[in-house]
């Protein structure tokens, strides 16, 4: 399996963005992974679109968007044209789901579905073959640096059992709490890609814990 590793700039340095994206360049990064909160859906406020327009720019890896945000249809487009790669909405602010896949879809870009903790993957049964991506939250979304529910692990194998019986080709993000520990379990239990932030912006060498990330 070929492990991908989407370091969530979240927890990078914003007054040397530059310096951590072109250090993810350089890394064994596969994707730059954004958190965009805008504080009604989640209890906090990150960034948007600007960061994204900006970072696009330097940087030579797919970005890997995820809106923790209410009315995230209204944002479709935007977010394409800020240089989105892979836009994914959580299915507890999508009232007509199916539509917001199809409308991603149509403005190219790949499609997923976050779902928070409590949220169990069996709901995601009608909609699995459309998405290219499920991402599972591995803590409450609206924080870096939160311990990691156990839970997950066990809804991994579900939710890769569940991929399998549709022959469903997305791929599973695992997103909060992952480090080398939590991150070979989730390998086993059947993530594809795993979100680190804290984990990877923490540590003495980013680019370092990127490549030990990658090689779990």
């Amino acid at each position: 399996m070929n492990l991908k590793i989407s370091p969530s700039i979240l927890a990078a340095d914003f007054a040397n963005l530059g310096r951590d994206i072109l250090m993810i360049n350089q890394s064994e990064a596969d994707w730059v992974h954004f958190d965009v909160m805008d504080g009604v859906f989640v209890p906090n406020i990150s960034f948007g679109i600007p960061v994204i327009k900006a970072v696009k720019k330097i940087t030579t890896k797919p970005l890997d968007v995820h809106l923790m945000i209410v009315n995230p249809d209204q944002f479709i487009k935007p977010f394409r044209e800020s240089g989105a790669d892979i836009l994914t909405v959580h299915y507890e602010a999508c009232t007509h789901l199916h539509r917001t896949i199809g409308a991603i879809h149509a403005e190219g870009m790949q499609a997923g579905v976050a779902l928070n903790p409590h949220t169990p993957v069996e709901l995601l049964e009608n909609i699995i073959n459309d998405l290219d991506l499920v991402l599972l939250m591995s803590v409450n979304p609206g924080f870096g640096g939160q311990k990691f529910i156990q839970n997950t692990y066990q809804k991994v194998v579900k939710l890769r059992r569940l991929i399998l019986e549709k022959g469903a080709n997305a791929v599973i993000e695992i997103d909060g709490g992952v480090n080398l520990e939590t991150g070979r379990l989730l390998v086993e239990a059947g993530a594809d890609v795993l979100v680190a932030g804290s984990f990877v912006f923490d540590s003495e060498d980013p680019a370092g814990t990127i490549h030990r990330l990658k090689n779990i």
